[in-house]
């Protein structure tokens, strides 16, 4: 099949099941030379979040557009049909205006989308960066609302030593990069 004729189409899904969509589509895609051939790549895009759950920080792939799986593919009756009676999966994203065939998405809106889920990594978020000397206000626990001095950083564990004063003491805290925020 001729490359030019592979269109990106957004594969209405089941708000949570985009993974498990996304799944199938590249098993089955393994499986069946048709779709081997007709489609191309399965897209969900995610970025990397940061979640504080009982002080402990993990790290965890938010799907940025819940609902929808992004299909590049040449769209053949069979192949539109298997697509489109996938389990979990809705229906294509069709036009407003009640159009019978599904809309192709731009390739450019595809690349937007890849580019901001790439930018979004662990560690690159300047808000979480401090160095010694900064001035910081605890924003999360029992010193919420303290105004302190970076002493120490840790980047591999994105910790901080901050002093705070407590009934007139410098007092030394170890706190995680989110519980505070720049003064």
């Amino acid at each position: 099949m001729a490359e030019e004729k592979k269109h990106w189409y957004a594969l209405r899904t089941i708000s949570g099941k985009e993974m498990k969509v996304k799944e199938m589509l590249e098993a089955a895609r393994n499986n069946v030379p048709l779709l081997k051939e007709c489609v191309e790549q399965v897209l969900v895009p995610t970025e990397k979040v940061y979640v504080t759950r009982n002080g402990k920080r993990t790290v965890k792939d938010h799907i940025l557009f819940s609902g929808y799986v992004y299909v590049k593919a040449e769209l053949q009756g069979e192949v539109e049909n298997f697509l489109q009676n996938t389990s979990n999966v809705i229906n294509f994203l069709r036009s407003r205006e009640g159009g019978k065939r599904p809309e192709v998405i731009p390739e450019t809106q595809i690349l937007a989308m890849m580019g901001y889920a790439e930018a979004q990594k662990p560690g690159a978020d300047d808000a979480y960066v401090f160095s010694e000397g900064d001035k910081v206000k605890v924003n999360y626990g029992p010193f919420s609302g303290l105004i302190g001095e970076v002493r120490e950083v840790n980047q591999e564990k994105r910790e901080l030593t901050v002093m705070v004063k407590v009934f007139g003491r410098e007092t030394p805290l170890m706190l995680d990069n989110s519980q505070v925020e720049r003064e």
